[in-house]
């Protein structure tokens, strides 16, 4: 029966005469009744399945095919028409007169048959079971064969089969195939489980600069530093007479004076290779001088990795929000890496200004103030309250304090009617002011740091009309001071930090950063600011110089941040304080980022 969907022509109007053809019997239908769509377009769901499944079985029983692959001296027939519709790699091989297109036997190299046998499962049928046993092999072949979706599907399930038993050797597998996502999620993995990860037979096989990439690793995911020196000792001791050679370089990546003491002395110092590897006396040094001298020794082994809970963070004591104003009672810590600020114990009974302060070890000091104070008060970082210690011989303000071998040292200043070449020195385990020899010219407002050793006062006011462009340097040795190299230029209101064995000075109203080479003695401007600046605060945090707030040509206080990377030579504006502000005091301490205090 012939259905038609539309309106009969009679036999006149068709031209049509009745033939046995015609007179078949018809089912008429009038469009204008027709309530549905004119045409249906169907779909055989399982159609493509179906066929997929009917090659199969044609391959199982040979029927039709027209090449034999074979792998490993094992044959598998298959049809050409089949494998090109899947592989590029064989559309290659078999549509371009290559040899492999003519001949029946086609012999392929460098696969396992099993992972052939996988494959062209999923070729056949679209599935293939994936298991940790063929994952490798077969990933590899579909990568050969240029099978990016069943490529992914490998790569896929083994991300997910990340362990600290296994992540080293997936990483390098991803390393060695180009697979930048699933490397840097087995990176991660093994940064945040290295306690685990540093157990496995696969973390003593790392080559050497794969180790140091995790070492150094300020991500390294620990719960104290001890556990990445057993580790790297682990390493090397699995091929000692290998791997002696670089023990130094490894350990250049440990840091070592964040180790507990006791540990440090009855473990490390102990050890017979570290013993026996004179090129590591310098790191034990190091390590030693850091225990008596505290945050005084700063280097990139001083500085917590913050999985530890500890982590660097810029204290700001005090200030002005603007000329006349009243004395701001805040102290408060800023952690450039979270960019959060966090309150801390203010200062008691302080309502002074102009005052000096330095970090101590952990701890911070802040001396004087306006007018003529002799006050002296200690910021204990552990148990977050101030105390006070012996005063001043002298009262002063306009003066500058910076650390020395673990003794702290008020420079100069102003008593309201002369500047002061005067110069003390404390002694925290005596709690007495000594003093020691007078500056060469007496300066306030000057910038002052130690480096190399010693003591550097540079610029400042020797009256109220003038600045200074000299530099002072105290031996304390020799309790004596010498005149060095002249800044370039000639400023009050400076502020000075050391990193690295030089010093970076910024502020007096200048646009530019100058940095001194003790050693050399000599300067050299290294960058420019983003506006001019006086009374600045200026510290080192995380191997970066910050400089926060300050006040402008105009009088006002800024709330800017701004952080200059000697590694790269650039600044950037990084932040915002919480209020405009100058004249105030800042120094980097570790602070622990316990429960309820959390940076």
């Amino acid at each position: 029966m012939v259905l038609i969907l539309g309106r009969r022509l009679n036999r006149e109007e068709s031209g049509i005469r009745d033939s046995p053809a015609t007179k078949r019997k018809v089912f008429e239908m009038d469009p204008k009744s027709l309530s549905g769509p004119e045409f249906f377009d169907f779909s055989g769901s399982s159609h493509a399945e179906s066929i997929l499944q009917i090659f199969n079985e044609f391959r199982d029983s040979r029927l039709f095919t027209d090449v034999i692959i074979c792998v490993e001296g094992r044959e598998f027939p298959c049809h050409r028409a089949v494998l090109s519709a899947c592989s590029s790699y064989f559309r290659a091989m078999f549509c371009n007169d290559h040899r492999e297109s003519r001949e029946m036997l086609v012999e392929i190299n460098g696969i396992f048959a099993e992972a052939m046998d996988c494959f062209l499962q999923y070729v056949y049928t679209g599935k293939v079971k994936i298991t940790t046993e063929n994952v490798q092999y077969l990933f590899e072949t579909s990568s050969l064969f240029q099978i990016s979706v069943l490529r992914d599907a490998c790569a896929k399930f083994l991300e997910e089969q990340l362990d600290p038993c296994n992540c080293l050797g997936i990483q390098r597998f991803a390393d060695t195939h180009s697979l930048k996502t699933l490397f840097t999620k087995c990176r991660n993995f093994a940064l945040q489980t290295f306690e685990d990860v540093s157990q496995h037979e696969e973390f003593l096989e790392l080559g050497k600069d794969e180790l140091i990439d995790y070492i150094c690793s300020d991500e390294l995911v620990i719960s104290k530093e001890e556990l990445v020196f057993e580790a790297v000792m682990r390493w090397v001791y699995r091929a000692v007479e290998l791997r002696r050679p670089v023990l130094h370089e490894l350990l250049t990546h440990v840091r070592l004076p964040l180790l507990h003491p006791n540990y440090f002395v009855q473990t490390v110092e102990v050890d017979q290779l570290i013993q026996n590897s004179p090129e590591c006396y310098q790191l034990l040094h190091e390590a030693r001088r850091y225990h008596i001298l505290g945050n005084e020794m700063m280097s990139p082994r001083t500085r917590p990795r913050r999985s530890t809970g500890y982590s660097e963070v810029i204290v700001v004591v005090g200030g002005c929000e603007r000329v006349g104003g009243f004395n701001l009672p805040y102290t408060e810590c800023y952690d450039p890496v979270t960019g959060e600020w966090k309150s801390l114990a203010k200062l008691p009974e302080f309502t002074k200004s102009e005052y000096a302060v330095c970090a101590l070890r952990n701890d911070i000091l802040v001396s004087g103030g306006r007018i003529n104070s002799r006050d002296v008060w200690i910021y204990n970082s552990q148990l977050n309250i101030w105390i006070r210690v012996a005063s001043l011989n002298k009262g002063r303000w306009r003066h500058k304090m910076a650390v020395l071998l673990g003794k702290v040292y008020v420079v100069g200043g102003y008593d309201g009617q002369n500047r002061l070449s005067s110069v003390e020195c404390y002694d925290s385990f005596s709690n007495r002011w000594t003093e020691v020899a007078p500056l060469k010219e007496a300066v306030s407002s000057p910038a002052v740091t130690s480096c190399v050793g010693k003591l550097f006062v540079i610029g400042g006011g020797p009256d109220d009309n003038t600045c200074s462009d000299k530099v002072q340097s105290y031996d304390p040795d020799t309790n004596s001071w010498l005149l060095r190299a002249t800044i370039p230029i000639a400023k009050r209101c400076i502020t000075a930090v050391s990193l690295n064995n030089l010093i970076y000075v910024a502020g007096g109203l200048t646009k530019a950063i100058y940095c001194y080479d003790p050693i050399e003695d000599y300067w050299m401007h290294v960058q420019n600011t983003f506006s001019r600046q006086e009374n600045c605060g200026m510290s080192v945090c995380n191997g970066k110089i910050y400089i926060l707030g300050g006040r402008r040509e105009n009088g006002e206080a800024t709330d800017t941040i701004l952080c200059y990377d000697p590694a790269t030579g650039i600044i950037t504006g990084v932040a915002a304080m919480p209020r405009p502000v100058s004249y105030h005091g800042c120094v980097t301490i570790h602070r622990y980022n316990e429960k309820g205090f959390k940076l």
